[in-house]
């Protein structure tokens, strides 16, 4: 609209204007257009805010949070943006171009011309200074651009580049899920194990007491009193070691999320049912096409097939179409230039046809049909690595699994064990060095299960990743 007024105001028959009006007309083209700018910039989408987490969160909430909040996920989606920009301005090439100019010259010592003697053809040429004083030319310039190869290959690619930046998304996100898990089970186990030391603990300070009482009345000698602190100092000082690099975990689960470090942060979890959800079904089949990294792939492929056909009809010409109108000024006094307008305008098309460049775009298309070839060899070598990385995943897993069935056993074992030693020395038939050991084997078993059954959970996940079946809500 604001171009058409002032077209139209271009069209109308010359007539006396003032210097002030027209500078109130430009004045009020460039203030709309600088108010429009600022708009769009206020209303363009920023970065979200940080959504609050639970006092307790569990796995599926930190995940969550992670998604929204996390910086390399948030990048991501301010280079869709980006990329979404990038395209416009790649299609703008099809919309009409419209430019305005004025230009003011003071012509100091006005330019001359020779011409023929009309007069008396046969008498010397006529050397006459031209024009005036002051000349100002106040112009539209419009164009429209009908076929060009530049602007047909950035219409072609704005699917496959508008994929490109979703992809990227995609994949940083499942990078996401799979490390907060992990670092989830990360934090999980260290504090069973350091629940587990806390039991442990308090069983040997039951021990110290009994050997203490014992040794008192004289029923055992020194040395099953000194077992059971030396157990006891080691218990003390295991439990320490690992809870000195908790912190650290929480910290590094922290970044993952994208929360800051200041934050709380107190995890929620059920043993029973990260035990059920241990199970993964083995014989689902491969399809590397699942994968974010193949997908990507034959995006990159796609956008290549459309750079060969830029570089294969680079010979095609670039047809548009033109029309200018100004309006001159010229006057011998400044403060009457802008009274009287000589207007002009012309209308037309414009062709231009690429005759030779050089070699240059047989030389380009020679390049980009190698750079096909090679992407060809980076599906091929990635479907095999899909296909490795799926194998060892599946075997990592179902070694853990194995284990974890064998641990299960051993710990209900060793219970049972130390239930009846423990029983048995207190009757004054086992030993205290048969309880000492009965009871280090009970804390073992207790940590290898654990140990084993959150490599369980990491391992699925590596085997969940392998077949792309890492989903997520966001």
């Amino acid at each position: 609209m604001l171009s058409q007024f002032f077209i139209r105001g271009l069209y109308r028959p010359a007539r006396p204007r003032t210097l002030r009006g027209r500078s109130a007309v430009l004045f009020l083209v460039l203030a709309v257009s600088l108010l429009r700018g600022l708009g769009a910039s206020a209303q363009a989408p920023g970065a979200p805010a940080s959504q609050p987490i639970p006092s307790t969160a569990s796995l599926a909430e930190c995940i969550s949070f992670a998604l929204r909040n996390q910086p390399v996920v948030r990048q991501s989606q301010l280079d869709e943006q980006i990329g979404e920009r990038n395209i416009r301005i790649g299609l703008s090439g099809w919309l009409p171009q419209v430019n305005a100019t004025g230009i003011y010259t003071r012509n100091i010592q006005l330019p001359t011309a020779v011409f023929p003697n009309l007069t008396d053809p046969t008498g010397p040429q006529q050397v006459i200074r031209i024009g005036l004083n002051n000349t100002s030319t106040l112009g539209i310039a419009a164009s429209q651009l009908l076929f060009s190869n530049d602007v047909l290959r950035a219409a072609r690619s704005v699917r496959p580049t508008r994929l490109v930046y979703q992809q990227t998304t995609i994949a940083n996100k499942i990078d996401v899920v799979t490390n907060v898990s992990k670092a989830f089970y990360d934090i999980l186990l260290t504090e069973r194990q350091l629940a587990i030391l806390d039991e442990a603990i308090q069983r040997q300070q039951l021990q110290v007491k009994d050997s203490k009482a014992k040794l008192d009345v004289g029923v055992v000698d020194k040395t099953d009193y000194l077992r059971a602190s030396v157990s006891l100092r080691n218990a003390y000082a295991q439990r320490r070691t690992t809870a000195t690099v908790l912190p650290g975990k929480y910290s590094a689960l922290k970044q993952l999320m994208g929360l800051a470090p200041e934050k709380p942060l107190t995890l929620q979890y059920d043993t029973l049912q990260m035990v059920r959800e241990a199970q993964l079904d083995t014989a689902e089949r491969l399809v590397p096409e699942r994968r974010i990294e193949l997908q990507q792939l034959q995006t990159q492929k796609r956008l290549q097939s459309i750079t060969i056909d830029y570089y294969r009809y680079g010979f095609l010409p670039t047809l548009s179409g033109f029309y200018n109108y100004n309006r001159v000024y010229q006057n011998n006094q400044f403060s009457d230039l802008y009274k009287t307008a000589y207007p002009n305008q012309q209308a037309g098309a414009q062709f231009a046809l690429p005759l030779f460049t050089g070699l240059r775009r047989l030389q380009n298309l020679k390049i980009a049909r190698l750079q096909d070839e090679r992407l060809d060899l980076d599906l091929f070598d990635t479907r095999n690595q899909i296909t490795t990385e799926y194998d060892q995943a599946l075997g990592v897993y179902k070694g853990a699994l194995s284990q974890l069935n064998a641990l299960q056993d051993n710990l209900v074992d060793a219970k049972e064990v130390y239930r009846v030693i423990n029983l048995q020395y207190r009757e004054g038939i086992k030993t205290f060095l048969e309880l000492t050991i009965a009871e280090a084997d009970l804390r073992t078993a207790q940590l290898n299960y654990y140990n084993a059954l959150f490599n369980v959970l990491s391992s699925k996940l590596d085997v969940q990743r392998a077949l792309g079946n890492i989903t997520f809500n966001q």
